[in-house]
Order: C-alpha cells, then structure tokens, then sequence
C-alpha cells in the first residue's frame, strides 16, 4: 500500500513538474512574441527603447537641471534623473502592457487551456527585456561619471525584483479590471502622471518637508528608486539619495514598502483567480 502511494507521489510530482515546464514554454513564446512583434516593422526596431527614456531624460534635465538649477545639487543629478526615469518608464510599460493584455489576446483566451496569469505575466516579461535594453544608457552615464561598481552593487538584484513584483501585482490587478471596464485604461493614464510628479524622480526627495517624504515613502516605486540611487551613487549627497529609513529615523521601516508589495500581489492573485473563470466571456 505505501509502495502504491509512492510511486503515485511520484507520478503526482512528475504531472506537476510536466505542467510547470508547459506554462514556462507558454509564457517564453508569448513574451518573445510580444517583444518582437513590438518594434516589427520599425525602420530603428530596438533603438526606440533607447530614445523613449532618452528623449524624457533631455527635455527635463534641460528644465530642471538647467534652468531651475537642480544640477546645482550634485554633479551626479543627471544619473539620479535618468535612474528614475529608466525605473518609471518600465512600471509604466509594465503596467500598460499588462492592463490591455487579456483584451488583446482573446483569441488564446476562448481556444486554449491554460493558466490565463501567463498573458498579463508575459507582458511585463515583455517590459522587463525593453528594461534590460535601456540599461544600456544607465551603463553609459555610470561609465561617464567614472563610478565604480562595488559589493553593495548586489543589492540592485534584490531590488529589481521588488520592482517586477510590484509592477506584475499592479499589471494584474488592471488586466483583471480592465475586463470589466475599458475607462480603467483612461484611469490609469492619469494616475500614471499623478505618480510621475508624486515620486522623487524629477527633484531630490531631499526638498520634502519630513511628513511628505514619509507619505510618498509608502508607494514602494519611491523606496525603490531611492535604495538604487543610495547603491549606485555611493558618493552622492545626502539629500539626494535619502531612504525610507532616513524619511522614518528607523531601519526597520524598510519593511513598510515590501509589506506593501507583498500584500499587493497576494490581493492581485486572488483578484485575479476569482474573475479568472468570466475572462472568456467578457473579453
């Protein structure tokens, strides 16, 4: 009898390693799928990835770097702005992508069977390659600035997870309601703007009076920023790569954003299964 209930733990285990390796190759062909067919028949294809950011990065360093001084704070400012633009510009992309996933791909949805969280999932797998690409000017301007990389360097690769997680969990909470409702699309645009000028990205967080800094310090894109500007600009002032550790005079406050993002994405998976089985029918 136990020999019978091994061997069937085994075949159990084997099922679900089978179905695990099936919704990885579902989720590779889609995310490929969407990155290639993003820039196809695009005379500069992957370029564009560049010049986005870039073309932001210009505009506003030519505002506020230039005319309203903000360079004035530190030489490495244009690094911190392009940082949080390179950071945004993905949660943007993230989020957009994953918002209109399911819609766009209704025709998987009514003819195959499988776990619809690979569509929103594959999205923001498709904004983490433009991500990647675009690190390529973050690796210029470092090189350009003569900064070194150093042990604590390492730290980005927690941090860059925190930030998927938290852009996967907002892109599945919008895919499931946009669903429902179209005008989520035009919801989030404007919450997107609201969020852009909200966050430190423009401005050192530095010229926050101390309860501001500690409300903006809840949205964990904030603390995300600032923990990347406080790893890669190692030699900056103070003010401007202050953390939610220094916004709250507590170590332990780093927790409150990753509280955040974990709480978040439990909310967005069960929101998710929940209106799962009416995707079909709805889209």
């Amino acid at each position: 009898m136990s020999a019978a209930s091994h061997a069937g733990g085994r075949l159990s285990a084997t099922g679900a390693r089978g179905r695990l390796l099936y919704h990885l190759r579902v989720l590779h062909v889609v995310a490929s799928a969407e990155f290639k067919l993003k820039y196809a028949g695009s005379a500069l294809g992957y370029v564009w990835s560049l010049i986005k950011p870039l073309t932001l990065f210009t505009m506003l360093y030519l505002v506020f770097g230039r005319v309203f001084k903000l360079q004035d704070i530190s030489r490495y400012y244009p690094l911190s702005l392009l940082l949080g633009i390179v950071v945004f510009t993905f949660f943007s992309d993230a989020t957009n992508l994953g918002m209109s996933s399911l819609v766009a791909r209704e025709s998987l949805l009514r003819k195959l069977s499988f776990p619809r969280m690979v569509i929103p999932t594959a999205a923001t797998l498709t904004a983490a390659m433009t991500f990647g690409v675009n690190l390529i000017a973050i690796v210029a301007f470092v090189s350009w600035n003569k900064i070194i990389p150093n042990g604590y360097w390492l730290l980005l690769v927690p941090l860059l997870i925190e930030l998927y997680v938290f852009a996967l969990a907002v892109a599945l909470i919008l895919a499931t309601l946009f669903v429902r409702a179209r005008d989520i699309g035009q919801i989030w645009e404007l919450a997107l703007q609201v969020i852009f000028y909200a966050s430190p990205i423009i401005y050192p967080i530095g010229y926050l009076p101390d309860w501001a800094r500690k409300i903006v310090f809840i949205n964990p894109l904030t603390q995300i920023i600032q923990d990347i500007r406080a790893v890669v600009l190692s030699a900056d002032l103070k003010p401007n790569r202050i953390t939610v550790a220094d916004a709250f005079h507590a170590g332990g406050a780093r927790l409150i954003p990753i509280g955040v993002t974990i709480l978040l994405l439990l909310a967005a998976i069960r929101l998710f299964r929940r209106e799962e089985p009416y995707f079909a029918e709805r889209v």
